[in-house]
């Protein structure tokens, strides 16, 4: 399974701003970071404001924060905000699927399984386990 660059972009962004807590940021500032386009990067800090992940302030000096900590911030619930499409085989999109072997694949069982499993195991994490101690830095 491979995140799509929103969703990739978006956890770069969560483990950005919770390692700099002591200032706002600036859209620009992630994208020189990161080599994001400032407009892609503009539609995940939209994306993650409307899920109350973060919080912008407009305006001169202005910028982005986490609306909450780090450790309230699961990184299941990210991944299933921002992926938009979790499909991970032709045969789970409805209607859409071409494969002969449908009626009686037990593949595709086994496929919800393993997403059930990662999506598990990104919800025993939170974004402050993805945080160097300050130490770190």
């Amino acid at each position: 399974m491979q995140f799509t660059r929103f969703t990739d972009y978006s956890l770069r962004v969560l483990m950005y701003l919770g390692e700099r807590l002591d200032h706002l940021v600036t859209i620009r500032e992630v994208a020189e970071i990161h080599g994001i386009s400032e407009n892609h990067l503009m539609k995940i800090v939209n994306k993650l404001a409307t899920c109350g992940y973060i919080e912008t302030v407009r305006g001169k000096g202005g910028g982005m924060r986490l609306a909450r900590q780090a450790e309230m911030i699961n990184l299941g619930d990210v991944v299933r905000d921002t992926e938009e499409n979790m499909a991970i085989a032709e045969c789970f999109e409805a209607g859409a699927s071409s494969c002969t072997l449908l009626p009686t694949c037990i593949l595709k069982s086994i496929l919800i399984e393993a997403r059930k499993n990662f999506l598990a195991t990104l919800d025993l994490y939170r974004l402050s386990d993805l945080i160097p101690p300050p130490s770190g830095r």
